[in-house]
């Protein structure tokens, strides 16, 4: 009898059932009776707490389609993870002893950056483990694609085309801060297909000079209204020169929720304009998968369980080159994948007269 635990940590994402669901059933078309699969309740805690349920083939039928998770996350940052609090736990050693308590022969973990850090320690503990890429940020080094991205994607570019329609009847300037703190593929992707006159990203910091030419530009053009899809991490070139300590604290004394809202302000300040400010937030990641999506989690479930067939832990599952291959963990962990300022899609962008702010 083979004993798989499953878990999902970190923040959730669209096509999470669907990769669990292409997992168990991969599973079960390869060993029928012969696996049980062991659902770990909110992700890491579970792990460490013993929180587990075995689960019946049936509670893998009808979530292909479903947003979020069944088993529940949370997030648990890897830097805390050696670090014993004041419950007295050690949870490296609590997470190993209830691996063993389970008798559990692999561990399935889908999660972004910081789930793939604990991954890669579990696997370096002696843990058999595989692991999938999720996010949004589609920020997980080592794979071309995460899933959940695309589905943020058409959701982020739905927000720009809604306000499109009353940025244009009123004949203002709309700023959309659409997810990602440090790393800006949502932003560009949903920029470029929502039609954005400026997109602000994390890894190519903005003059405000040069946003208020765009738009005085646009003006000029008789173009009523601008709309600017702004990273919830942008950062002005100023801000690029500081150290993360004076970063933080420079943030913090901000009076503004935002930096979408302070940016506002200033380019009101500027130009007299209006300007308005939309945050879709957690709508972002929440809702059913996407086709791509409900695809790509598929195939990442089932390449899993074919590693786990094999034998073949301390991998992660990914997309290269349109094929589905093993990265390992120890080259995945602790990696970011940011947007290369000189990339195809920058590039399209510019060739179309989008302005980065640069």
């Amino acid at each position: 009898m083979k004993r798989v635990g499953i878990l999902t940590s970190g923040g959730d994402c669209q096509g999470l059932n669907a990769a669990i669901r292409g997992v168990a059933k991969a599973l079960y078309e390869k060993w029928g009776s012969e696996v049980d699969i062991y659902g770990i309740q909110d992700g890491y805690r579970g792990l460490i707490e013993g929180s587990y349920r075995r689960m019946k083939q049936e509670d893998f039928s009808g979530i292909l389609t479903l947003g979020g998770t069944i088993l529940g996350t949370s997030r648990q940052p890897f830097k805390m993870m050696r670090v014993i609090g004041e419950d007295n736990v050690d949870k490296v050693k609590a997470m190993k002893s209830n691996f063993k308590k389970m008798k559990l022969d692999c561990l399935v973990i889908l999660g972004g950056n910081g789930t793939h850090k604990t991954a890669n320690l579990l696997s370096e503990e002696g843990l058999p483990v595989v692991s999938l890429p999720k996010t949004i940020d589609n920020d997980v080094w080592g794979t071309e694609m995460t899933f959940g991205f695309h589905s943020a994607v058409e959701i982020a570019t739905n927000v720009l085309d809604c306000i499109h329609t009353t940025a244009t009847s009123h004949g203002r300037v709309f700023i959309v801060e659409i997810m990602g703190h440090k790393v800006g593929w949502l932003p560009l992707y949903a920029g470029i297909a929502g039609g954005a006159d400026v997109i602000l990203l994390p890894e190519i910091p903005y003059k405000l000079e040069s946003i208020v030419k765009t738009l005085e530009q646009r003006n000029k053009a008789g173009k009523r209204f601008s709309i600017l899809a702004v990273a919830e991490g942008a950062l002005s070139q100023k801000e690029a020169k500081l150290s993360k300590k004076e970063f933080k604290a420079a943030r913090a004394e901000m009076k503004y929720p935002s930096i979408s809202y302070a940016l506002a302000a200033e380019i009101e300040e500027k130009t007299g304009q209006e300007i308005r400010v939309t945050v879709p937030g957690h709508f972002q990641r929440g809702g059913s998968p996407c086709a791509y999506d409900r695809v790509l989690s598929t195939r990442f479930g089932t390449a899993a369980a074919q590693l786990i067939y094999e034998q073949n832990y301390g991998n992660m599952v990914a997309l290269q080159g349109g094929s589905i291959v093993p990265v390992p963990l120890s080259e995945v962990a602790g990696k970011l994948k940011t947007v290369p300022p000189a990339c195809e899609e920058v590039r399209s962008a510019r060739d179309l007269g989008i302005s980065f702010g640069d």
